[in-house]
């Protein structure tokens, strides 16, 4: 009698928990549809009690914050990029340059004569040793020039440069401005068109990702709506099990009932506990599936408004509405058709490299050189010319035919992938609508069932009461319910779901 009384204490004790647990899941007031996803996350933020956003907000939320859709923006801006930098190539490119050389060991510069001669030249009359020696009349040296010497008693006189002279001087400058602009280039030109479908691709891309992220959070919505429904249903049961318990006890208290019979009410509110804490925890974590998709910080104060039974009216849907599939706004089929077009502009790019290219350059520069640093005293010397270069393709061992042959079978490679890829999305497309219909069914099935089970689970409770039924009887009734109720909400769930996935393989966006 002692342990009666502790369980019966312990079951009551359980009666205040699932009030406890579904007080964090009450719905507050919705944010106006038309409030800034920013307000909203502010608020979410600072806000003690949790902000319920509707399924548009999480969108909203999600396009905005989710980390795939800002990658695609990211990459659409890196394909713009790109597509400039090609255009650049259509104007002229301008370099300018500076060098400085210091020079080891000079050049010598052999001529076919007698260097003592030359020497003996400069040298006559001079005196002895060739000093002040000077140039006859009419003859000079260039920059640059050393004449070994050649004066009398040196023997092998310039043996240490072979008898050659010596050119340049120690230091060279030199300075410059060349551009160089293409006129004609038929590769350059198609490379364009190529940029600008890569651009093309990567929209594409981002829109694909949007859809994917629309889906997703759909889903982790739709998640968290059955994880509360069937918290609703297993609290209900935890809270018929305890008030079939206190009357089990009344009867036994007044002797009407064994001890057998309320051995099995407390055993039925033990096994009904668990059920309530899983329900708990799966509402949590799809709330953590939900923020992690919407790319905001787990901890957010965030709740979801709605039930399933709100979605219940869309499963009045015409399945035959999509007897003629169209396939003209999937993201898949978008991109293998701008992959397909790409390659067959990479098969005439490879072509037009046979294709003569010419060049319009021009340079500029500015050369000194100098034995010495005194800077303004340098002799700079321009040069400069301008011209056009042709450049004829002749022979380049057969490397552009095979690139051509490897851009042919690319583009087929992407043509075999469209038709495989276009049966699958058909197949996916007839998936979805078969288990969209089999789920309306399912639907209409389980509110028949739910209706008849709560019929027998009340007639059942108030046989019981009376005593003309078993606890047994009471609790297959309760099961009875309690599946179908759980049937109906996954009828729906499935339902929402299949619907969602029809909606991305059809390329429609959200808020179409």
């Amino acid at each position: 009698m002692k342990k009666s009384v502790v369980i019966a204490a312990l079951a009551a004790g359980m009666i205040m928990i699932p009030f406890s647990v579904s007080a964090q899941y009450k719905t507050n007031d919705v944010p106006e549809n038309g409030s800034q996803v920013q307000e909203i996350l502010t608020q979410a933020e600072s806000s003690e009690t949790p902000v319920v956003i509707t399924l548009e907000q999480a969108l909203e939320i999600a396009l905005s914050e989710n980390v795939s859709v800002k990658v695609a923006d990211m990459e659409i801006e890196r394909t713009g990029y790109a597509k400039k930098g090609t255009y650049a190539a259509l104007f002229p490119q301008i370099d300018a340059s500076a060098a400085y050389q210091r020079t080891i060991k000079k050049q010598v510069m052999y001529m076919d004569f007698d260097m003592s001669s030359l020497g003996g030249l400069i040298g006559g009359g001079a005196g002895e040793g060739g000093e002040g020696t000077e140039l006859p009349d009419g003859v000079e040296l260039p920059d640059g020039v050393e004449i070994p010497d050649t004066g009398a008693g040196t023997e092998d006189s310039g043996a240490s440069n072979g008898g050659g002279m010596e050119v340049g001087r120690w230091n060279t400058y030199s300075a410059g401005v060349t551009a160089a602009m293409p006129l004609v280039n038929a590769q350059l030109w198609q490379s364009l068109k190529l940029s600008a479908l890569d651009v093309e691709l990567a929209v594409e891309k981002a829109r694909s990702s949007r859809l994917e992220t629309v889906t997703q959070v759909k889903n982790a919505y739709f998640a968290t709506l059955l994880a509360k429904e069937a918290f609703n249903v297993y609290k209900e049961v935890y809270e018929n099990a305890v008030s079939n318990y206190d009357e089990t006890k009344k009867k036994f208290d007044a002797e009407k009932v064994s001890e057998l019979e309320l051995l099995r009410a407390k055993t039925t509110v033990a096994n009904a506990i668990p059920n309530v804490y899983n329900a708990e925890s799966s509402i949590v974590l799809a709330l953590w599936q939900l923020k992690a998709i919407l790319g905001v910080d787990l901890d957010m104060n965030l709740d979801i408004a709605g039930s399933l039974e709100d979605y219940a009216g869309q499963m009045l849907y015409d399945i035959h509405q999509h007897d003629s599939v169209s396939l003209d706004y999937n993201t898949t089929m978008k991109q293998l058709a701008i992959q397909s077009e790409m390659l067959a502009e990479t098969v005439k790019l490879q072509k037009y490299a046979n294709i003569p290219s010419l060049a319009l350059a021009f340079n500029f520069s500015l050369n000194a050189m100098t034995n010495d640093f005194k800077f303004s005293t340098y002799r700079w010397t321009p040069y400069s010319y301008v011209g056009l270069s042709l450049n004829i393709p002749i022979f380049a061992g057969g490397k552009r035919y095979q690139q051509i042959r490897q851009a042919r079978n690319q583009h087929q490679q992407v043509l075999l992938q469209k038709d495989n890829t276009e049966r699958q999305l058909k197949i996916a497309i007839r998936q979805s609508l078969t288990t969209m219909e089999t789920n309306m069914k399912s639907y209409y099935s389980a509110q028949d069932a739910v209706a008849m089970a709560a019929k027998g689970y009340s007639i059942a409770e108030k046989a019981y009461q009376v005593g003309r039924s078993t606890l047994i009887e009471l609790n297959d009734a309760q099961l009875a319910l309690t599946q179908a109720r759980l049937a109906e909400y996954q009828a729906i769930y499935n339902f929402v779901v299949a619907k969602s996935q029809l909606e991305q393989t059809l390329g429609q966006d959200f808020i179409e």
